[in-house]
């Protein structure tokens, strides 16, 4: 082993190794302009409701990049801002179910740079709380 790091020094020049960490930086910001697709769970904040929708998304790797750190945070969708329709359950529970559509644009205009391909299954929200009673 000795020996093996010995012969790198003596063989293998300082140069060398600066143009090869160039190239490989070079060649990762390159692949970074392509066009991706890939799965990835949006976390939604709707109404005070933390849920997480799988969903597709495209777009350049860079835009993807970025986009993996921006949206760590969930993003706020105010319930009003969206369609659903409200769904009682077998023991008189009201729940609401989100239009697919409706909840698709809204995520759309927060993310503008990302073109949402499709979305997965979203998780009905219980009835927010109203203070008639």
């Amino acid at each position: 082993m000795n020996k093996f790091l010995e012969w790198g020094k003596k063989s293998i020049s300082p140069v060398f190794i600066v143009m090869f960490v160039a190239a490989f930086i070079m060649w990762y910001i390159t692949k970074l302009n392509y066009t991706y697709t890939t799965d990835y769970n949006v976390r939604l904040n709707i109404g005070g409701e933390k849920l997480e929708v799988p969903c597709v998304i495209e777009g350049k790797g860079t835009n993807l990049f970025n986009y993996k750190f921006q949206l760590s945070k969930r993003l706020r969708i105010p319930l009003e801002e969206l369609t659903y329709t409200v769904v009682p359950d077998d023991f008189g529970e009201d729940f609401i179910q989100i239009d697919p559509k409706s909840l698709r644009n809204a995520i759309s205009v927060r993310v503008s740079d990302i073109k949402l391909v499709s979305l997965g299954e979203i998780p009905m929200l219980s009835m927010p709380e109203t203070g008639d009673e």
